[in-house]
């Protein structure tokens, strides 16, 4: 296989695992993992700017558990402090690796999407550039006319192939018809 197939085709899965990603961070499925982007540097070093986490909600959480929760219309991801008994039910207090201090607001269990599971520095990039216009053009309209490219090609030449078997063909039957008259 040369180099650039191989090329071609990690690329491909690279495209495919993008789109994937793109789909399930669009539709979340409830009780289910949920794909978000981190896009800032409260959790750095464990967890970089930029990166992709996937989160799972969990029956309990710990202390020192990093989890993903929402704050009004965003969503946080930041490490359990301190659990605190409150009225009969458990508040946590979070805070970003990078932060001085805690947060601010205490996290009720409601608002906690999931205890982060998975971590994949970077990937956040692409899968925030997908959701952009000239991202999806870039990274998904692009590589699918590389393929129609490639697959057009492949017929041509597929085309190209048989006509000339076939004018192979014509051209012996002519010959060994000569040899006999």
């Amino acid at each position: 296989m040369s180099v650039f197939k191989i090329i071609y085709n990690a690329f491909l899965v690279f495209i495919i695992l993008i789109a994937l990603l793109l789909v399930i961070s669009i539709f979340p499925i409830t009780g289910n993992y949920k794909v978000l982007v981190v896009k800032s540097g409260s959790m750095e070093p464990a967890i970089k700017t930029g990166s992709l986490v996937v989160s799972r909600p969990a029956e309990t959480y710990a202390v020192g558990d990093i989890i993903t929760f929402r704050y009004g219309e965003t969503s946080i991801t930041h490490r359990i402090q301190e659990k605190n008994l409150v009225n009969g039910g458990l508040n946590y207090v979070t805070k970003g690796d990078a932060n001085k201090g805690s947060d601010r607001n205490e996290i009720l269990p409601n608002e906690i999407i999931g205890r982060v599971c998975l971590t994949v520095p970077y990937l956040g990039y692409a899968i925030d550039t997908a959701k952009k216009p000239w991202g999806f053009i870039l990274i998904v309209i692009l590589p699918a006319l590389i393929i129609v490219y490639d697959e057009i090609k492949k017929i041509f030449q597929e085309v190209k192939r048989l006509r000339l078997e076939k004018l192979n063909k014509n051209l012996d039957e002519k010959k060994e018809k000569l040899k006999k008259n």
